[in-house]
């Protein structure tokens, strides 16, 4: 964590048009818990998703667009689950037991880490006043627990305000990319941080999940850096031609 705090924000506050945020970009876990796991597992994607904090480094320092980035693992605490989600510390994930988050003391999980995360992602958002948000997320190419393809190199998803994510599929597919739309995951069940910060405000945004392959690289998140940071400023321009 930087200073107690479990986010870090990088790039200067006040107006933009655009902000990202990265709620599983870390694998940390704070010397006072004891997950109960290998500890080889904190670098697969069931405790980070891998690439993304390069990704939004690079967005905010190269591309002018303010960043906000979890610095605790998703094993600790999940950001993105509500604070009602059994999930938001999880005690399973992809098929591994987290037996050290059995009986975990929960509202100290959320007062120590969900809950500041969040009023500071909100406080930013207000300094910022982005007119499109960034929700960034990377999916693994196969999954321990089941089987099933997964070619999609990036993908959007959403819940009910899909404005702007129709604009990225068709600009992500231009670029000769397999682009999913809700896949693997869909944003109708799966949407807690931009249900929160977004819909609720009527702030358009772009939730994107890369697959992990693409930016486990520094070559690919710089790659991936540029491709987002023009997509995501096509998309505010369709957006705001309407």
């Amino acid at each position: 964590m930087i200073d107690g705090k479990p986010f870090r924000q990088v790039g200067q506050a006040g107006p933009h048009g655009l902000l990202c945020l990265a709620d599983h970009a870390s694998n940390f876990v704070p010397e006072d818990i004891d997950l109960g796991i290998d500890n080889a597992l904190l670098d697969e994607h069931i405790a980070i998703d891998i690439g993304v904090e390069g990704v939004a480094d690079r967005l905010a320092r190269r591309h002018g667009i303010p960043a906000h980035i979890a610095c605790v693992s998703r094993l600790v605490c999940d950001f993105h689950r509500r604070e009602d989600e059994l999930a938001v510390v999880p005690t399973e994930s992809d098929g591994y037991l987290i037996p050290g988050n059995i009986g975990a003391n929960l509202e100290n999980r959320l007062a120590t880490y969900h809950r500041p995360y969040h009023s500071a992602l909100a406080q930013f958002i207000d300094e910022v006043s982005p007119r499109l948000l960034l929700a960034l997320h990377s999916f693994t190419p196969t999954l321990a627990a089941r089987e099933e393809e997964r070619p999609w190199e990036v993908a959007l998803l959403y819940n009910q305000d899909d404005r702007a994510a129709r604009h990225a599929i068709r600009l992500f597919a231009e670029q000769g990319l397999t682009v999913g739309d809700n896949q693997p995951y869909s944003g109708k069940q799966l949407n807690a941080t931009m249900d929160r910060h977004a819909e609720e405000r009527g702030i358009p945004y772009l939730t994107i999940e890369v697959r992990q392959d693409q930016i486990a690289s520094e070559a690919g998140q710089a790659r991936w850096a540029s491709l987002i940071a023009d997509v995501a400023g096509r998309t505010l321009l369709a957006l705001e031609s309407q």
